[in-house]
């Protein structure tokens, strides 16, 4: 979505490292990035950013910047799955050898958790995140919008040769995966927004 784009009235505050490690590909230019995925919000255990360290670190930058716009980038209900043993079990089957993704171990059956606790655990990791969510909305003014970068399959069949999907793979666009919300829960008098230099980036390695 923003690949190629000079975007210096907008401030990305993410959880995600993708758009560091895709950076030279996206070649974006924002006012400011703000890692919070490199800081002490950082959750080692569980190996994410929590959703409310995520709405702290939102609402910093969007008081900071007042006439920009701003993308809070969370990373919730996307994996890892927060208090999960899926989580666990995944890691675990991973660890040291460059694989511990889990979509990529559910796809190729080398680990075998059955739908329903994917789900189950797909889904507690929203209803952990709605709080956080709804707590940045009341600490922000402005048009605010709750929306999704991507959805996720949890084992639809797809393909011409109908095999279960997991995660969400590269070049593969079914409904699941592009149909994602679109929720207007805030309409304040919009920002004045400006252009301006971008901030100079130092990230760490």
């Amino acid at each position: 979505n923003f690949t190629g784009q000079t975007l210096t009235d907008t401030v990305y505050t993410t959880a995600s490292p993708m758009s560091r490690r895709f950076e030279e590909r996206i070649d974006a230019s924002f006012h400011d990035v703000v890692d919070v995925w490199d800081s002490d919000r950082w959750h080692d255990g569980v190996g994410t950013v929590l959703p409310e360290e995520m709405t702290d670190a939102g609402v910093e930058p969007h008081d900071r910047y007042p006439n920009k716009r701003h993308i809070v980038h969370f990373m919730q209900p996307h994996y890892p799955f927060i208090g999960s043993d899926i989580d666990d079990h995944a890691r675990t089957f991973g660890e040291g050898d460059g694989e511990a993704d889990f979509w990529r171990l559910q796809f190729r059956n080398q680990i075998d958790e059955a739908e329903s606790a994917v789900w189950a655990a797909y889904r507690d990791n929203f209803d952990q995140t709605m709080p956080a969510i709804e707590r940045l909305v009341e600490s922000i003014d402005g048009h605010v919008v709750v929306m999704s970068d991507h959805g996720n399959l949890i084992g639809e069949r797809v393909g011409l040769f109908p095999i279960k999907e997991w995660g969400h793979p590269r070049g593969i666009y079914v409904e699941p995966l592009v149909r994602v919300p679109w929720l207007v829960c805030q309409t304040d008098p919009r920002r004045t927004i400006h252009e301006s230099t971008p901030v100079e980036q130092e990230v760490d390695d």
